[in-house]
């Protein structure tokens, strides 16, 4: 399914350069109602015939340049104040581009994945949220779903500004526009607003391929790409060929699997079952239909509906599809001679890699015959196998947008043009919390590549909320594991915030709609990064454990100490060399929590789990860091 529309992608982008290279064209993503942003220069830059001069007019203000060979052509204007709106006039001969209602200010890029483009129009109290969102000096430019395994320099659809009201805000990201929304208030600028975002991708989608390459785990993936591009069906047959041998004899379920009925096609986080509540591994589906000898003697399709995230199809033992992307609708041929006649086994293993599992949504699960006669399949028994982290990554599917390697980077970020930012806000790693040590480096990685590319700074990334099981006893949790990789960048570099959701999360919702306190929290780190405001923008972390006399004392930067609901915190481990912890009350008192004396320990961890109860604050609200760390640790 996804070979055509990557495929068009590489045409469709090519040809614009071919049939409009005698028309003057200006680069997304300027547009009329844009914002520009104050202080820096402003490049302008598009398509014209080669050679012939290009002038550019703002107020009374003219520039020019003439295009090179190839017709491109770039000016650059001095710089300006917040302020507007401007009149923008483009000549080229007898071609006249006019844009209106340009403004000045800051300009925010917000990128993630699903929580980042969580909608205006879904949050608590949306209708309200959605009717107050007009706002002329708040701009929005939502940049739409776009993939591509080579970088692009247009969008596909026309995307342009657009001044805040009820009807553009209510799809636009709720987390990015709550953030803008303060910041304009608080600054009484013009603030624009780009979000890029697409639910389910991870981090290494974001990156340019020449920062990832740098990484070595990376370059066969990379190739694979390089293939990709040049022949699908060969791509498309090694990578089956690597996720095979990856999984081996795990490809199909044991004969001692213990099956169950599913109680619903949902993620299986969903159904209720402790042992699958925040399980990333292998899984394993069956189910039966019934044939008659005419019927068999049929071709057929399958048709599952979309999957999280791998899967290897089989009917009666013979595979007739093997795909990669968690929103993907899967429609299989199955091949005439591949039925027979009474019962007919369907089994699918899917590994999912992090995040919800399984099969899911209300798309079409059936089979549907040569003559179009279609048979439900409706009874499913489902079985789990070995847990993501005794298989390992599988390969990636590097062309695949939302799930490959810098597939969105290339369709998504590289139209934008080096477009002139302020900063950045990021709000994503639920679909990289299965590889903390990984994600360790591809943050700072990608943190640099942005700020390379656009010239800003400032970047802020939101701590992943509170989702999964409440537990009773200590977890060594991949979510845990992954807030404190973010905390430690953001400690790292004093460019670097943090917006933490640990607290205002939802257990059994992954998408939870309290977005309010996200942009809130982003916009102070806004300010105290990007605006140099003496602002509180991060909730206690640790700078330091050791022994005294009193116990074993915790020291917290970002405070002092506020412990709700009582004198004390909760939250707090001790783990020994066999890493065999337990839960222990902690003592507040100014910066420092002192937990019980135990010579045994030697490690502290603090909110390891999916879902922590927190209660643990600094005097602006704003939560303490989960971490994991050494005693004696300075």
């Amino acid at each position: 399914m996804k070979l055509i529309p990557a495929l068009f992608l590489l045409s469709a982008s090519a040809m614009p350069a071919i049939a409009s290279a005698q028309t003057l064209e200006l680069d997304t993503p300027l547009s009329s109602h844009a914002v520009i942003q104050r202080d820096r220069p402003i490049p302008i830059s598009g398509q014209a015939a080669p050679g012939s001069k290009v002038t550019v007019a703002i107020g009374a203000e003219n520039y020019s340049a003439n295009a090179d060979p190839q017709g491109r052509w770039r000016i650059t204007l001095p710089p300006r104040g917040a302020g507007g709106p401007y009149a923008v006039t483009l000549r080229s001969g007898t071609e006249v581009i006019s844009l209106d209602d340009i403004m000045v200010g800051d300009v925010w890029l917000c990128s993630g994945q699903s929580n980042m483009e969580f909608t205006l129009r879904h949050v608590t109290n949306s209708d309200a949220e959605v009717a107050s969102a007009g706002n002329t000096m708040l701009r929005l430019l939502n940049v739409p779903r776009q993939s591509s395994p080579r970088p692009q320099d247009r969008f596909t659809a026309p995307t342009p500004w657009q001044v805040s009201t009820p009807a553009s805000a209510a799809d636009f990201s709720a987390a990015c526009f709550i953030m803008g929304r303060e910041l304009q208030l608080h600054q009484q600028i013009p603030i624009g607003l780009v979000a890029a975002s697409w639910g389910g991708s991870p981090i290494e989608e974001w990156i340019s391929r020449e920062a990832l390459q740098t990484i070595p785990r990376y370059t066969g993936e990379l190739a694979l790409l390089d293939t990709y591009a040049r022949d699908p069906q060969a791509a498309s047959a090694e990578w089956t060929s690597m996720t095979r041998n990856a999984l081996g004899e795990r490809e199909t379920a044991p004969a001692d699997a213990k099956w169950q009925d599913v109680p619903g096609l949902r993620l299986w986080e969903s159904w209720g079952v402790p042992s699958l509540a925040n399980f990333d591994g292998i899984g394993y589906y069956r189910a039966t239909i019934t044939l008659t000898a005419a019927q068999a003697k049929q071709g057929a399709k399958l048709s599952l509906g979309a999957i999280d995230d791998a899967d290897f199809t089989r009917v009666n033992g013979k595979s007739v599809g093997v795909e990669r992307g968690w929103t993907t609708l899967r429609n299989y041929p199955v091949p005439r001679g591949t039925l027979k006649p009474g019962k007919n086994l369907i089994d699918i293993t899917v590994v999912d890699s992090g995040g919800g599992g399984g099969l899911w949504g209300d798309g079409p699960r059936n089979l549907t015959l040569a003559d179009g006669t279609s048979i439900p399949l409706e009874k499913w028994s489902f079985a789990a196998g070995a847990p993501i982290n005794q298989i390992g990554a599988l390969p990636s599917a590097p062309w695949t947008g939302g799930a490959g390697r810098t597939t969105l980077f290339s369709g998504m970020i590289a139209p934008l043009h080096n477009y002139p930012v302020k900063g950045f806000a990021w709000y994503q790693g639920e679909a990289n919390a299965g590889d903390a040590k990984g994600y360790a480096k591809l943050m700072p990685l990608m943190i640099a590549d942005w700020r390379k590319r656009f010239g800003a700074t400032p970047f802020i990334m939101v701590q992943l909320a509170n989702w999964g099981p409440l537990v009773s006893t200590p977890t060594d949790d991949p979510w845990g594991q992954l807030r404190d990789v973010q905390r430690q960048v953001a400690d790292a570099d004093p460019q670097v915030g943090m917006a933490s959701a640990v607290d205002i999360g939802q257990v059994a919702d992954i998408h939870p709609t309290n977005k309010q306190d996200v942009g809130r929290r982003l916009a102070l780190a806004a300010r105290h990064l990007a605006l140099g405001e003496a602002v509180e923008d991060r909730g206690p972390s640790p700078t330091g454990i050791s022994r005294t006399a009193k116990g074993i004392e915790v020291r917290f930067g970002h405070g002092p100490l506020v412990a709700m609901a009582g004198a004390g915190a909760i939250g707090f481990e001790l783990c020994n060399a066999a890493v065999q912890c337990r839960f222990v009350h902690g003592e507040v008192a100014g910066d420092t929590v002192t937990l019980p004396a135990d010579p045994e320990a030697v490690e502290v961890r603090y909110l390891w789990q999916a879902s922590p109860i927190v209660n643990l604050y600094n005097p602006a609200g704003l939560p303490a860091s989960g971490f994991s760390l050494k005693i004696d640790q300075k």
